[in-house]
């Protein structure tokens, strides 16, 4: 383990405080150039962990899922306090040959047939909800917009009753986000319950009386000729509204918020110059709304000229190897037209993320829609309020973004 680069031993990474109070674009660069597999030492009793910063390396971790597990946990604050519970029982965190079988299930609920009639849904909604604001004035695009279409499209397809819809929305965010910096844990621990358990009902019912939803699918399907425990069908299902809201609703913010700083670019999105496909994979890489995951070695193994030693927790940062000078020109840049653009905010390998179609889904609907509706330059009204997220999931510090927003 080398000694850490200069001026990023006090920079802590397990505390998402400092995404805030800090510049890490500028951290990850000086890593990138100096140090690219850092060994991040243990802080207040806590194991250290090695934090990979270029893209290459990263791309090649996550491509190596024999030798990098995923079983114990891929979230660095879990990793930290233990093994995640959920290991070897929800997708995200299991292993082959158990990886191989779950997936193939969860693959089903992605299927066209499925997806079809969601992403129909995807741009009905996201209509509504851009007539619904399209001159009216200041409005808080978070709330009003953002929250609505990534709850919706996952509820959608899980066929999740709308009356209780609500409550899975306030449960998701208070399970993984804060106003505040001193946030009680114990309340995202219960909210996580809340939604645990709501599963667990829903399970049980839709196993007594299965339709052609997904809920249904995965409760009755038998991986390895086993069928799933009703806590497995709900951890995967848990996971689904996991990823697949907070992701979509950061990455919607954000795009907001790049398009205000740089409205050449929301012209040329508006006036049909860049496809709106290829503006969404931008979006996808200037938010990065998922900002690392986490794996553990299971044997000695050699990642960019480091040796990692079998057990160590190894950190994979999308947000520094989405802007990496090596793979990307002018990374620091929000350039819509930027192709090829592979970034790695959905992952990469065995363990790519299912819901990649529908996420970029969820940013074609507004986008198509403020187009059509000639939306204008945006600008942000008022500077947006960093939101913590919870050290969770230590992802991106989101923003409520309030401002005008009208048609011509």
């Amino acid at each position: 383990m080398s000694p850490p680069t200069a001026g990023t031993a006090a920079f802590d990474l397990t505390d998402p405080t400092t995404f805030v109070r800090n510049d890490p674009h500028a951290f990850w660069a000086a890593m990138r150039d100096h140090d690219p597999v850092h060994w991040h030492a243990g802080r207040g009793g806590l194991p250290g962990f090695w934090a990979v910063s270029r893209y290459a390396d990263v791309v090649a971790a996550y491509a190596d899922a024999a030798r990098l597990g995923s079983a114990r946990g891929t979230v660095l604050d879990v990793l930290l306090h233990g093994d995640d519970s959920a290991g070897g029982r929800m997708l995200a965190v299991t292993d082959r040959p158990r990886h191989r079988g779950l997936r193939t299930v969860m693959l089903r609920a992605f299927s066209p047939r499925v997806l079809g009639p969601v992403v129909e849904r995807v741009e009905r909604r996201a209509a509504e909800l851009v007539r619904e604001v399209t001159g009216a004035g200041g409005f808080d695009f978070a709330a009003e917009v953002a929250e609505h279409i990534p709850m919706g499209t996952i509820c959608d397809l899980l066929s999740i009753p709308g009356a209780d819809r609500p409550d899975l929305l306030r449960w998701n965010k208070n399970a993984l986000s804060s106003d505040v910096a001193d946030a009680d844990p114990y309340a995202a621990l219960e909210a996580r319950n809340e939604i645990l358990l709501y599963f667990m009902d829903l399970v049980e019912r839709r196993r007594a009386e299965p339709g052609d939803d997904v809920v249904s699918m995965i409760a009755t399907a038998a991986p390895d000729g086993e069928p799933l425990s009703v806590e497995d069908v709900a951890l995967n299902c848990y996971s689904l509204i996991l990823g697949g809201d907070e992701s979509s609703r950061v990455s919607a913010i954000c795009a907001v918020k790049a398009f205000a700083d740089f409205p050449d670019q929301w012209r040329a999105v508006r006036d049909g110059e860049v496809p709106v496909g290829t503006a969404v994979e931008e979006v996808l890489r200037w938010a990065t709304p998922a900002m690392h995951f986490a794996r553990t070695a299971t044997t000695d193994l050699e990642l960019g000229g480091r040796r990692i030693r079998a057990g160590d927790i190894v950190t994979l940062w999308n947000s520094s190897a989405n802007f990496d000078e090596r793979q990307f020109d002018r990374p620091g840049r929000f350039e819509v037209a930027r192709t090829p653009n592979k970034h790695v905010s959905f992952g990469h390998g065995p363990h790519f993320c299912l819901g990649a179609h529908l996420g970029r889904a969820e940013l074609r609907g507004p986008a198509h829609r403020a187009g059509r509706h000639r939306v204008p330059d945006r600008s942000g009204r008022d500077a947006p309020a960093r939101l913590l997220h919870l050290p969770q999931r230590l992802q991106q510090p989101a923003r409520r973004l309030h401002g005008p927003l009208t048609g011509p």
